[in-house]
């Protein structure tokens, strides 16, 4: 079976070379409208990606045949199709200014090193719980998961703040509960993400603090491509777990402005897993909402956004308590001006605020008879970036600007004990534990990133950027106080963050060398915490508001080529961190709540000096015809605690994503399958067990009868796989259940949405 594996890879290979042959066709790009040359327009074939670059004469070269279909992009025209002949005229119409993305991968002087832009349609006929699941099979990442709603991506070995996580390029809904059941990915829909653009390291200073990378959620806009009135309504249901979710939108574009609407609601319920047990994870959200678009010019555009969600009865298995609601709102604005000068090339500015109302309580959990717990928990965000774009010469940008967060937290939690050592209470005691004390942590940025074009295909980025951050709690407890002193002043720090990469791009090829020094300052949680449960184990926490900042210097090195019917890449990189943030036990500090309970001491969060990780990922496509598409891809991480002599925590394992697409002008099949590798290397301090390996299979359709049409269906884990991830919490709190919460069993669902 070996031998005929190996022999059909070596067989397609071979054809795809065989068919790589192809003639070079010239052509030219010019504007529209004044028919001047268009440099750094991306040419692409699209059945093999092959791309060339226009010169600043707007002319170019590809290799190609006469007839074969190619995209061009620009960063500020639209994009077009067309079909290749010699001598080739295209000329391009300008385009809406975008406010939300990132990155560009259509102009070299654009893009961000070691960066990837996810946007898999054949996802959204199935209903994702939240946004975290959306990143279930991309390579690299994991899914820390508390219960079947409060999910959030890990990548690589980073998590939490180490990742920075954001909306439409610098928006935040951040949680307000000290246990993450409200993530920055629960506050926005599935349905709504257009993209998911991932920057893989500290490898830019442009938007925010970056230590681990950058992941930014772009939310779907309106463009001028359509003028008028447009719409869609949508709607999905779920077998296991009788899911349900509708949703609607409503969008009227014109020359100078434009208003879109969006509402949805999700209706979920428990899940069976594999083996038929019911895990605890319904919830209900209702989520709207409104942007508004200006174009004053043809080179300025402003956005106003407003959205608001509203989480009810959520189920958070893995946790000690549940949410009976959990609100939020984002509003911002969105302005910028392009093409300003020769020198000048955009001036733009985001502000934000967003806010969450959160409450949690034990309420139908076993300890619910001896204690009543409620700790209704907010959360203030306030943002903004003002960025100006030079241009030096045809050949180099400089990006630079103030960034700024600023974050206040407040809570308590009220615990009503009716039953001591046993015996019920004549009188109910009340007490007041505080969760925040009232805490706030301000970071502003300055940050200067450049980018040469050294050669024809080579391109040099260098960035430099500081952040100064202030720190203060102003209603700290009286336990938390006398660990530290007896007065905890305010803090300050000046971090500062560096990358560098050059990128060589020619034809189907790409090859990058890029290294980062990112800094990331210790999160509210670390600083702040009080002998609470933030862990995956059982530990009560407390926080050190004497940690250092982090550092990870990381280095990169990755390639993709594509030949005629066959796409590969891969990437290794390894991570120096420095005063990494971990926490260990410390057994001069006793547990605070129920002191008798194992384990009876506290763990208390710390720097070590020296922690590291490595990986690789590799990833393989063939387009065997125009219409079937093989592809594949894998992904390891080895993270390791070179102070304590193990592994680093929460790590995923060795992960493949294996699929094939067939796809026809009105329908769709696709094929998918993960095979996740046991996890042994695991960390004896926090408590980790070993997790066996386990692989599922779905299938997924799409129909488009006619246009506007769409439906589709999906059978999920086909084969009821019983399993669990790495990253999984415990069941926590129950009577019934313990271990590791499982996946959902085998899962039918359907989609139909008709646009108009």
């Amino acid at each position: 079976m070996n031998k005929s594996v190996c022999a059909s890879i070596l067989l397609v290979f071979v054809m795809a070379f065989s068919y790589a042959q192809e003639l070079t066709i010239s052509g030219k790009i010019v504007d529209k409208k004044t028919n001047n040359p268009i440099g750094n327009v991306t040419i692409q074939v699209l059945k093999n990606n092959i791309f060339s670059v226009t010169n600043m004469n707007g002319e170019f070269s590809i290799q190609a045949k006469e007839g074969d279909s190619v995209e061009i992009s620009h960063i500020s025209y639209k994009t077009v199709i067309v079909e290749l002949k010699d001598q080739l005229i295209v000329k391009l119409q300008l385009s809406q200014i975008d406010l939300n993305e990132i990155i560009v991968v259509a102009n070299p002087l654009q893009d961000i090193s070691q960066s990837v832009v996810i946007n898999d349609a054949s996802k959204r006929i199935s209903q994702p719980r939240s946004v975290g699941h959306l990143f279930k099979d991309i390579k690299g990442f994991g899914i820390a998961k508390k219960g079947a709603y409060a999910t959030e991506p890990v990548f690589r070995s980073f998590r939490y703040e180490q990742l920075n996580v954001q909306y439409d390029g610098g928006m935040k809904v951040l949680n307000a509960c000290p246990n993450r059941m409200d993530p920055i990915t629960t506050h926005v829909i599935p349905e709504e993400i257009e993209k998911i653009e991932i920057v893989k390291g500290p490898f830019t200073v442009r938007f925010g603090q970056n230590f681990g990378g950058i992941i930014n959620l772009v939310l779907k806009n309106p463009t001028k491509d359509q003028l008028g009135i447009h719409g869609s309504v949508e709607g999905g249901y779920e077998s296991n777990g009788n899911n349900l979710v509708i949703g609607a939108s409503m969008l009227y574009v014109n020359e100078k402005f434009d208003i879109h609407f969006n509402g949805s609601y999700r209706d979920f319920g428990d899940y069976n897993d594999g083996d038929g047990t019911e895990v605890p994870s319904s919830f209900r959200t209702t989520d709207y909402s409104i942007k508004v678009g200006l174009n004053p010019t043809e080179n300025q555009r402003l956005k106003f956004t407003w959205r608001q969600s509203f989480g009810r009865d959520i189920d958070h298995a893995g946790l000690m308590m549940d949410s009976p609601y959990d609100d939020s709102f984002l509003a911002g604005i969105d302005y910028k001006l392009k093409e300003i000068s020769e020198k000048i090339q955009s001036f733009s500015v985001k502000v934000f605020h967003s806010y969450v109302d959160h409450l949690m309580t034990n309420e139908g959990r076993p300890n619910f008879m001896m204690t009543n717990s409620s700790s209704p928990v907010e959360v203030w965000t306030y943002g903004g970036k003002v960025e100006l774009v030079l241009r030096p010469s045809e050949k180099s940008r400089i990006f630079t600007g103030i960034d700024a967060n600023l974050i206040g937290r407040k809570g308590d939690r009220t615990r009503i004990v009716k039953m001591m050592n046993g015996m019920i209470l004549p009188t109910p005691m009340t007490f007041v534990d505080k969760i925040w004390q009232d805490a706030n942590l301000n970071d502003v940025g300055l940050f200067a990133e450049g980018k040469f074009k050294i050669a024809d295909f080579t391109t040099l980025t260098a960035g430099l950027r500081t952040d100064l951050i202030s720190t203060s709690i102003h209603d700290p407890a009286a336990d938390f106080e006398v660990l530290y002193g007896g007065i905890i002043d305010d803090r300050s720090e000046t971090n500062i963050s560096a990358n560098i990469s050059i990128k060589f791009q020619k034809g189907g090829f790409q090859t990058q060398l890029a290294m980062g020094r990112g800094v990331r300052t210790a999160s509210m949680i670390e600083r702040y915490i009080n002998h609470f449960n933030v862990g995956v184990d059982p530990y009560e926490y407390v926080g050190n508001p004497n940690l250092k900042p982090e550092i990870n210097n990381q280095i990169e090195l990755s390639f993709t080529k594509n030949i005629e019917m066959i796409e590969f890449g891969a990437s290794i990189f390894h991570s120096f961190l420095r005063d990494y943030i971990t926490a260990e036990v410390n057994l001069t500090i006793p547990r605070k709540f129920m002191p008798t309970t194992p384990p009876v001491v506290t763990k208390q969060f710390i720097n070590i000096d020296k922690a590291s990780q490595t990986g690789f990922e590799f990833s393989l496509n063939v387009h065997a015809t125009e219409k079937l598409k093989f592809t594949s891809d894998v992904s390891f991480t080895k993270a390791q605690n070179e102070d304590f002599d193990e592994p680093l925590a929460q790590i995923p394992p060795f992960m493949a994503n294996l699929g094939v697409k067939f796809e026809e002008d009105k329908y769709w099949i696709a094929l998918s399958s993960r095979v996740v590798a046991r996890q042994d290397r695991v960390s004896a301090s926090f408590m980790e067990e070993e997790t066996p390996g386990f692989g599922t299979l779905d299938l997924r359709v799409g129909f488009e009868p006619y246009k506007g049409l769409s439906m589709g269906a999906a059978l999920l884990n086909i084969f009821d796989k019983t399993y669990f991830e790495h990253l999984n919490f415990s069941y926590s709190n129950s009577n019934t259940l313990s271990g590791k919460i499982y996946e959902s069993g085998r899962n039918f669902t359907t989609y139909v949405k008709y646009e108009f």
